[in-house]
């Protein structure tokens, strides 16, 4: 239901993303830079804030409240939030509704993830797939793909990208320029967790995680967290806050349908048609297309999904999207400028901060804060968040 209230993102903050166990800082320290930063930009004192949701993956329950307490201790509700990888954007999205709804003025969504180094399991580690949450994904993938001694979820997306290049003639050049894309931007980054620069040779002959994927196409380990003040109309005025308002136009969150399951594809298990319906959903709310977005923030956890996701979007026919990227459509110069942050691949992937730190990305750039990556006269940005298991965010940024 919409109230017809509006919702709009007064302040963001976020740590710099760090590789797992080199900075000596528990997940309430992360938390408690990124929440600061967060009011800090808005201008608020922690006292104004109603409600908190808080993201994260790997932490124990109540884990929450433990990283809000070093804000405050105020005995505002705290709502722990688990979605897979796109646990930053379901808080925002819970903030975002509470203040749409009519429940509160000011609400903090709060992400934040403390990993450890080397892939992840993707839920089925130790063999245990049949009770893994993603047991019907991976026994999708296995009917038509088998299972390869490399990590299970390298093995979902790379099988999606050896669909995609037998369906359509994508090739490995056109998915490492992905990579070379984000790499490139993150070099213009303090807070991305990489910020080398490789040409697409470099690329293509790092390491193979699952072929055609290589090492640079992949999303690391990371440590971080990100936070966003989501505000009424009302406490925008009464606070003076015009100036640093962005407005969220429009958002939805899906989750997989038969759709996902029954083609026997890896484009599907992975996510593309919960990516396209929320697409759908958030251009019908906002009354925004993709023609009028400028920036985006989308879910680059491995090169193969910015392809799958510009297709999904609307940004593409399908099959056409490495021939956008090889374009250079998606980069500065270019139709849209995709992940300046350096998305994923380079900026880092701190699960339950991923989707809050896309918003503070596209709320300064919309704001005209982003320094060297600042993309011009950037009026609306569109973010995406994707968990498998399974849930995807869209959200529609408009200054």
């Amino acid at each position: 239901m919409d109230t017809g209230l509006q919702a709009y993102v007064v302040g963001v903050g976020m740590t710099r993303f760090e590789k797992p166990e080199t900075r000596e800082w528990a997940y309430w320290d992360m938390a408690r830079e990124a929440g600061t930063a967060a009011l800090d930009d808005a201008a608020i004192p922690y006292d104004l804030v109603e409600q908190v949701p808080v993201g994260y993956c790997f932490q124990t329950s109540t884990a929450g409240q433990r990283a809000v307490y070093e804000l405050g201790l105020t005995g505002v509700p705290v709502y722990n939030v688990n979605n897979n990888c796109a646990t930053g954007a379901t808080a925002l999205m819970l903030a975002r509704q509470l203040v749409q709804g009519g429940i509160a003025d000011c609400v903090l969504a709060l992400g934040f993830e403390q990993m450890k180094r080397g892939a992840l399991g993707g839920g089925a580690g130790g063999g245990d797939f049949a009770t893994s949450p993603v047991a019907r994904h991976y026994g999708v993938m296995a009917a038509r793909h088998g299972f390869e001694a490399t990590p299970p979820t390298a093995q979902l997306f790379g099988n999606a990208a050896r669909e995609h290049m037998e369906r359509y003639g994508t090739t490995p050049q056109q998915l490492a320029a992905v990579a070379e894309k984000n790499h490139r931007h993150s070099a213009d980054n303090p807070d991305a967790q990489f910020r080398d620069v490789y040409d697409l040779d470099a690329v293509l002959a790092s390491r193979t995680v699952h072929a055609p994927l290589t090492k640079l196409q992949c999303s690391p380990t990371s440590d971080g967290a990100a936070a966003a003040v989501v505000a009424s109309a009302r406490f925008v005025a009464a606070h003076g806050l015009a100036d640093r308002a962005v407005e969220i136009a429009g958002q939805a969150m899906t989750t997989d349908t038969g759709e996902s399951f029954a083609s026997g594809s890896c484009i599907d298990v992975v996510g593309q048609p919960m990516s396209r319906d929320a697409a759908r959903q958030v251009y019908e709310r906002s009354g925004l297309g993709i023609g009028d977005v400028d920036v985006i923030e989308l879910h680059d956890c491995f090169s193969v999904n910015e392809l799958l996701t510009y297709e999904a979007l609307g940004m593409c026919a399908p099959g056409e999207s490495g021939k956008l990227v090889a374009d250079g459509a998606t980069t500065y110069g270019g139709r849209w400028v995709v992940n300046p942050s350096g998305g994923l691949i380079s900026k880092g992937h701190p699960l339950g901060a991923t989707g809050l730190a896309q918003v503070t990305e596209l709320v300064r750039q919309l704001r005209g804060e982003a320094g060297p990556r600042q993309v011009p006269d950037a009026r609306v940005g569109l973010a995406h968040n994707i968990g498998l298991g399974g849930a995807a965010v869209v959200t529609m940024l408009r200054r």
